[in-house]
């Protein structure tokens, strides 16, 4: 246990320092973008600069995430929450993403509101890099489904969709840190959306699986409904 804590500490303040110098690489090469270079090669080096700086940047916040959520070192907000209301704003956020990929979202969700109590925020989160994963490794011109049933005492949501390589992994495997399930998947992201999403469920009451069967990705979410 003490080794964990001095490792999670290690990786969040290495985190945090990284950020100070990176910050400023990200402003610097924002100013270089202002003096509109002529020359093509120089221009492209500068959107290489730029694109790679905020990929670490997503990558040193995921990390931080990650190592608080993992822990339960996060403040969480607790409120009323109508789990239907979510989902409709998070299918409305990625609609046109998902056009871009001709992902055809088909949504199964009650006519009454699922009301949890949980943190607003986190709960977005979760959800967003849920629909975020769809987003980048689903198989263009196929479905994707979203569902949202309240059983018994739980608000159970599930999205399942068809993944654009092999799955070459177990499920257990795909929610740990910096996997991304296959070799294609290498060039997008932190490896870390799936990890944080479980532990920000879990910190919450709430219940997260994945199925994997075949090139199926089905994930499994479950919060219980405030009486």
């Amino acid at each position: 246990l003490k080794s964990e804590r001095l490792k999670t500490e290690l990786i969040t303040n290495v985190s945090h320092d990284i950020k100070t110098p990176l910050t400023s690489i990200i402003n610097y090469v924002d100013l270089l973008k202002r003096e509109e270079f002529s020359d093509e090669k120089v221009r492209g080096y500068l959107d290489i600069l730029e694109k790679k700086s905020q990929q670490l940047k997503t990558l040193t916040e995921d990390v931080v995430e990650a190592s608080k959520a993992s822990t339960g070192n996060l403040k969480l907000e607790y409120e009323d929450l109508n789990l239907v209301e979510m989902i409709l704003q998070v299918n409305g956020e990625f609609q046109e993403k998902f056009s871009q990929q001709d992902l055809d979202l088909i949504q199964r969700l009650p006519e009454k509101p699922a009301v949890i109590r949980a943190d607003g925020r986190r709960v977005w989160r979760i959800l967003e890099n849920i629909y975020q994963n769809v987003y980048k490794y689903a198989m263009p011109h196929t479905r994707v489904y979203v569902e949202l049933e309240a059983q018994s005492l739980q608000a159970v949501f599930t999205m399942k969709n068809i993944s654009r390589q092999p799955l070459n992994i177990s499920a257990d495997e795909l929610t740990e840190r910096f996997i991304r399930g296959d070799s294609s998947r290498n060039t997008q992201g932190s490896g870390l959306g799936l990890s944080i999403a479980k532990s920000l469920t879990e910190l919450q009451a709430g219940e997260f699986q994945l199925y994997l069967d075949g090139d199926l990705f089905k994930v499994w979410i479950s919060f219980p409904l405030k009486n």
